[in-house]
């Protein structure tokens, strides 16, 4: 039996127990991958008459674990989706019986009823499968006309940065199949006025971000103007080719990749490009306005303009955000680090700092926000082929000093108390060197 068809045999056990339920509390996580989740789960609940109640989470933690305890009793049933693998004590706290759909390292024995997860087939979560495409091999299992939702478990892979290979390769072929996504070549970023496109997209980074006189001026020597969308073959060519070369320089190679190759088109969606979905989704997920971004995953056209405008705003601020920012990086023995207070985003921060300006070293970014720190960390696929263990680098280290951490190898986070940030760095930089197996000074061994 293939990889792919124990999974497929997981998703089958657990919509058997879902099946069971008349009722079911759902709780996701609230990036992109956790909000397609849950916009997965909930029309799939629906189609199949069951009455559930949805909340967002940043983390599992205590608080979400009491909340869940006083709306879910004995007898009914916990969906957590794009959580709950790596604290299998939080979830022997519920009082419900569990089921878990993630996609991050398990960790210990899980509780739960039912545990879907791709680590538990030999298929790696970090890369080839996301929380979305988990919930989608699930809801297919409970409707078969669940295909149309393969659109959101694309959206969720390219939120996490993920590759289309095994799981993902999977999903992909039936969504293409069925019609529910296409794809162009060109440039991995949204649709609109390239000017704008361009001087405030982080995904690529590049030496005019943010600096819409100097967007202009590069687009003026290769003589591109209008919407990125509606560029010729040989225009979009001709873009690609002038990004390479900028990248080239500094950048690692896979931000390359990142970058340029196929755009998922969700044809069954109400915003079509993908990069543009998910911008919504993480905007939403970042201003705390859930509400939108699942309206947005149930397809409610009155929500479209707001959304938007949302994200322009949110998407110019964090382009500004990351460009100061970036001046301030300190280096470590074996990391590059930054402290940074009530950042817009530390974890856009991280992957652009990891991808387009130094993949030599993995990078850290510890955020002061609400009296609490919470560290974003980033690493290369190339630093993972070497040793590299971001999950294992900051539960280790985030433990060490009284807090907790944990994800996936090459992206992970951790809350650590006020006054840790520089033993904690230490640490971390310390267990990062023995996987690199480089002395202190940055020399292999």
């Amino acid at each position: 039996m293939s990889e792919i068809e124990k999974l497929i045999n997981l998703a089958k056990n657990a919509a058997d127990k879902i099946r069971k339920y008349n009722f079911v509390r759902l709780v996701s996580h609230n990036d992109a991958d956790g909000l397609t989740s849950a916009g997965i789960m909930a029309q799939a609940l629906l189609r199949a008459g069951i009455r559930f109640q949805l909340s967002i989470a940043a983390k599992l933690d205590e608080a979400v674990i009491e909340d869940v305890n006083r709306s879910a009793s004995q007898g009914e049933l916990v969906i957590f989706c794009d959580m709950g693998s790596g604290q299998p004590e939080l979830i022997g706290k519920v009082a419900a019986d569990v089921v878990v759909l993630d996609h991050h390292q398990p960790v210990g024995q899980s509780p739960a009823k039912a545990v879907v997860n791709a680590h538990m087939v030999g298929i790696d979560g970090a890369t080839d499968i996301s929380a979305s495409g988990t919930c989608y091999l699930v809801a297919r299992e409970l409707g078969p006309g669940n295909v149309d939702l393969a659109g959101l478990a694309i959206a969720g892979a390219v939120g996490d940065r993920q590759l289309f290979q095994t799981a993902n390769a999977f999903i992909l072929e039936e969504a293409l199949k069925a019609g529910v996504v296409s794809v162009r070549k060109g440039l991995k970023v949204g649709d609109g006025n390239l000017v704008d496109v361009l001087a405030y997209s982080t995904e690529p980074f590049l030496d005019f971000t943010g600096n819409p006189e100097k967007t202009a001026g590069f687009l003026n020597q290769l003589g591109l103007s209008g919407n990125i969308e509606n560029l010729s073959e040989e225009e979009t060519s001709k873009l690609a080719s002038a990004i390479a070369l900028k990248l080239i320089r500094k950048a690692s190679p896979e931000a390359i990749e990142a970058v340029i190759g196929d755009i998922f088109l969700l044809n069954l969606e109400l915003v079509h490009n993908v990069y543009d979905f998910i911008s919504i989704l993480n905007t939403c997920g970042k201003q705390k306005v859930y509400g939108l971004a699942l309206a947005l995953c149930l397809k409610d056209s009155a929500i479209i303009n707001e959304a938007l405008s949302l994200t322009k705003e949110h998407e110019k601020n964090l382009a500004l955000d990351i460009r100061e920012s970036v001046e301030k990086i300190r280096q470590g023995e074996n990391i590059w680090y930054i402290n940074t207070i009530e950042a817009i985003s530390t974890g856009s921060l991280a992957t652009t700092v990891v991808r387009y300006l130094h993949p030599e070293l993995p990078f850290m970014c510890v955020n002061e926000s609400e009296g609490v720190l919470k560290v974003s960390a980033r690493g290369t696929r190339e630093l993972v082929a070497r040793g590299l263990d971001l999950a294992f680098t900051l539960r280790e280290a985030a433990s060490a000093v009284g807090g907790n951490g944990g994800g996936h190898s090459v992206a992970s986070g951790a809350s650590i108390p006020m006054g840790s940030t520089e033993e904690f760095l230490s640490i971390a930089d310390r267990i990062i060197g023995e996987q690199l197996g480089i002395n202190a000074g940055g020399k292999s061994k």
